[in-house]
């Protein structure tokens, strides 16, 4: 490392840079070019060598940035790219390396100082930078303009339609990425930019035409997962015959400049994180997340958005329509599987999301896919690791169930899916578990986790809410799942018990209570002893009894006697009465959900009537709460009906002798006597104002992800550096 790190030190010394960065205008045909642009180099991918090649850029810019605007240099080399890529298509038809060589040392330069001069300086600034102070007064603004956007055009074009060959692949990543550091502005603001220079040429005028074009390549670069190339396929070889005499110029002009400069060397082997990905493929993914969540111009909407809503299955004949002009087809089966195997990272899980909940062609295929499972069990193992992922993470995998379970089919179809040997849930053996009973299991274990740790009240609503999508449809519930539903419920009702006695009995010592509820497991299975339940069941009736009369007022005036109880009004309620609500409404909800199981499909789910027979005492003390008492109903008359058909059996029944007991009394419960409730449906929909929320997340995500791109991170504005 010490030769390397020497060599990016000396940069700034380099004649070449110095002459590009000096007081002297260059003229675009000066042989000086081809001097400057013949190096071999190996971007570099790790943290430490991309942050001495930012300092050694910020070297040569802050000299650029002072001369540039009289000499016009940036634009000279802005230019000397442009004229090299008019014949780049030809170059790789017919292998041409030395051309692409080139050009692509060109469009490297340019995006290393194009990264340092957005970090520092305003679009209008960047502008000036753009064009010769020699032009006509009041002029330079529009030649300015048009080399921005010809740059942004030809790169556009670079990456749509040039093919994708080993020597190839340098240059398309590097397009890729300059696109991405032309739009890293936001990264400089801590307010979402709704206007901006760069957003309107991407948006407007000549680069319009290729969204379409744009955005399925990008696509389909991100389904390929086209691996990178071994180091040096895209730097001009010498011929093992010695070579011709286009290699030998070149090689003269680059002696003793670029070569030793090789950071990581041609040849040298990949870390083995990139050996595991595509670059092309993770940074085409951000650029088309960072394009898709652009603002909406005033009289425009994002039209790679839109693209992104509309786009067909290429088995899909009917006509596209009219009112979207930058609609397109793609290979859903292909683009299914890329999406199924890439989930583990926060942009392709992103990726997912957007096209669930944003194109109704995709989330129609997703839902008729037969091999589902590929596709959910990634997103139930992100659940799986909730401490091992970030937030923004976990809520994208948790909207993605949420928007699957709404639809019926999905519901019902999980049910049927079969899955062998679960290695990764933990808790316990799974050897044999339907693809629904694993969900609910993950889906529980997650809310437990928020309701422990990070009490995030919109993760629990979210989790809930696609567990009430799923309720009706439950079938043949693994025993644990159906255990879990149950032991969860009565975990927090056993909590809210305890809540209410500390609300109405602040000073009250009653050890044993206490003692009950700091000795519960956290998967809240362990039962309480004989004497605690006694307390429960004198407390809860006790308890109930005042709540009827006046529930909300009873409530007020006990927290109002809390807080005088703790000398001031401004003192804050302990954590116990702050998550009184909240417990209230986790336990309605989890009521509802076996209330909709019940009243839908009983005779599906004997182990679900098991395990609330198992825990009946606690459920009965319920019957009679103010907030619960009517979904309680249905849940009361099953217990009662199916308690009465067991004592009639005779006691010390074995388990099996149990469940042929529910079976049986599930055909014979009258589905009359159930209440009908409004059937649980819950359907996502994005906050107002979304892009506050993800423009953040997809910059976070360039900025932690993205090959070869360094900022520093004291220049950040628009997140810090712990989100998500």
């Amino acid at each position: 490392m010490g030769a390397n790190s020497s060599s990016i030190s000396e940069l700034p010394e380099n004649e070449y840079l110095k002459k590009l960065s000096g007081a002297e205008p260059i003229s675009e045909n000066d042989p000086f070019w081809n001097q400057l642009l013949s190096f071999r180099f190996t971007t570099p991918t790790n943290s430490a060598d991309l942050k001495l090649l930012e300092e050694a850029t910020i070297s040569v810019c802050k000299s650029l940035v002072e001369k540039n605007p009289r000499t016009g240099n940036l634009g000279s080399l802005i230019k000397v790219f442009l004229s090299r890529t008019k014949e780049l298509k030809i170059s790789a038809e017919c292998q041409n390396h030395l051309f692409i060589w080139q050009a692509h040392n060109a469009l490297f330069i340019i995006c290393c100082l194009l990264k340092v001069f957005i970090s520092r300086m305003s679009e209008e600034e960047l502008q000036i930078h753009f064009t010769y102070e020699e032009k006509a007064p009041g002029s330079y603004g529009t030649e300015c303009e048009d080399l921005i956007e010809e740059l942004l055009c030809c790169l556009i074009q670079l990456i749509v339609e040039i093919p994708l060959l080993d020597i190839t692949y340098s240059i398309s990543l590097e397009a890729v990425t300059t696109l991405i550091v032309f739009l890293s502005c936001q990264l400089f603001h801590k307010e979402i930019l709704r206007e901006s220079i760069i957003h309107k040429y991407l948006m407007h005028g000549r680069c319009l035409p290729y969204t379409s074009r744009l955005v399925k390549t990008l696509l389909y670069n991100f389904i390929r997962q086209e691996r990178s190339p071994p180091p040096g396929t895209h730097v001009f070889q010498q011929q093992t015959d010695g070579g011709g005499l286009l290699y030998g110029i070149a090689s003269g002009v680059a002696t003793g400049l670029w070569t030793v400069f090789t950071l990581g060397g041609v040849g040298s082997k990949p870390t083995p994180q990139l050996e595991q990905c595509s670059p092309l493929a993770n940074q085409s993914l951000l650029l088309l997340l960072v394009l898709a969540n652009l603002t909406d111009s005033p009289d425009t909407p994002n039209p790679y958005r839109q693209a992104i809503m509309s786009f067909k299955n290429t088995q899909d004949s009917t006509a596209f329509s009219s009112s979207n002009p930058h609609a397109f087809q793609i290979n859903f089966n292909s683009l299914y599987t890329a999406l199924c195997e890439q989930q583990k990272s926060d942009q392709a899980t992103l990726l997912l999301y957007m096209l669930l909940h944003q194109n109704g062609n995709v989330r129609t295929y997703v839902l008729a896919r037969t091999d589902i499972e590929n596709l959910v069990l990634p997103i139930l193992e992100i659940l799986y690791h909730v401490e091992e992922r970030n937030s923004h993470h976990v809520y994208m995998a948790l909207i993605i169930l949420l928007i699957l379970t709404e639809d019926d089919g999905f519901n019902r179809s999980i049910h049927e899916v079969i899955l062998k040997n679960i290695t990764w849930y933990a808790e316990r053996v799974l050897t044999e578990i339907s693809l629904g009973s694993l969900l609910i299991l993950v889906v529980i274990r997650t809310i437990q986790y928020n309701m422990t740790r990070t009490r995030d009240k919109y993760l629990h609503t979210n989790c809930l809410a696609a567990l009430a999508n799923m309720s009706a449809q439950f079938r043949s519930l693994h025993q644990y799942a159906a255990q879990r539903i149950i032991s969860y419920t009565c975990r927090h009702l056993r909590r809210y018990v305890y809540v209410l006695d500390k609300l109405y009995f602040p000073h009250s010592h009653c050890s044993t209570l206490q003692h009950c509820f700091s000795t519960l497991s956290d998967n809240g299975e362990e039962l309480l002893s004989l004497t605690c339940s006694h307390i429960l069941r004198s407390y809860a009736s006790s308890l109930f009894s005042l709540l009827s009369k006046k529930h909300n007022k009873v409530l007020e005036q006990a927290t109002q006697s809390l807080r005088g109880s703790l000398g001031s009004n401004d003192s804050p309620l302990p954590d116990y009465a702050q998550d009184l609500n909240v417990i209230e409404e986790v336990i309605r909800m989890m009521l509802e959900i076996i209330n909709s199981c019940l009243t839908n499909s009983l005779h599906h789910n004997p182990n679900l009537v098991y395990a609330l027979l198992y825990k009946r005492d606690l459920f009965e003390q319920f019957r009679t709460h103010p907030s619960f008492q009517d979904i309680m109903q249905n849940i009361d008359l099953v217990i009662s009906f199916f308690s009465s058909r067991l004592e009639q059996a005779g006691a010390e029944l074995s388990v099996e002798r149990v469940l042929e007991i529910i079976k049986q009394g599930a055909v014979a419960l009258p589905k009359d006597r159930l209440r009908k409730f409004p059937e649980l449906k819950f359907k996502y929909v994005e906050e107002e104002q979304p892009e506050e929320f993800f423009i953040p997340y997809v910059w976070s995500l360039v900025y932690n992800s993205a090959v070869a791109l360094y900022w520093n991170p004291h220049d950040i504005q628009l997140f810090t550096m712990d989100s998500g």
